[in-house]
């Protein structure tokens, strides 16, 4: 037999997670740059020989990854940052529901704004999402995320190809 108030019946109250105030506190130390995901997809494009530059300030929305020899901006994010539509990692917090869907869906638009001016500055942009490097779907996704890149020509040598064209006679 149980007591009332031990969490039985139907008067009962969800029990949260954190103690009141600690929860602002937790969710202010979740980093931005450098996180275990980033850093997961960094160490893979480094050991197959790629050069970057990391959360490079000079474009829009700080990519997580430059690639300026590909002409490629990777952006790794997190499915609940980012709202991943149709991901098990996102879902809506039951609380303060308001404030949430406000910030949750600025990072969204933000986004969606942030790779459309990089698109019009000629950058090839490419998502990789929080979910896809799961323990097993990660090698797939990262040999994906390496043809996504080297799978043009590197801009370098497309202006040296445009450059020898221009200088060639025609036939």
């Amino acid at each position: 037999m149980t007591k009332r108030g031990q969490g039985q019946g139907k008067g009962r109250e969800r029990q949260e997670k954190y103690e009141r105030g600690t929860r602002s506190y937790t969710m202010s130390h979740i980093r931005a740059t450098n996180t275990s995901i980033e850093v997961l997809v960094r160490r893979y494009l480094f050991a197959r020989g790629l050069r970057f530059r990391k959360n490079d300030k000079r474009y829009p929305g700080h990519p997580d990854v430059v690639l300026p020899k590909w002409h490629a901006i990777v952006f790794v994010n997190g499915c609940f940052w980012h709202m991943h539509p149709g991901c098990s990692k996102h879902s809506m917090p039951k609380s303060n529901v308001e404030f949430w869907s406000a910030k949750l869906l600025r990072n969204r638009e933000r986004d969606v704004a942030q790779h459309k001016a990089l698109e019009a500055m000629g950058w090839r942009v490419i998502v990789v999402w929080e979910c896809e490097l799961a323990k097993a779907t990660r090698e797939e996704r990262l040999e994906r995320l390496y043809s996504e890149i080297t799978a043009s020509v590197p801009a370098s040598e497309a202006r040296i190809d445009a450059r020898v064209e221009s200088v060639e006679p025609r036939t």
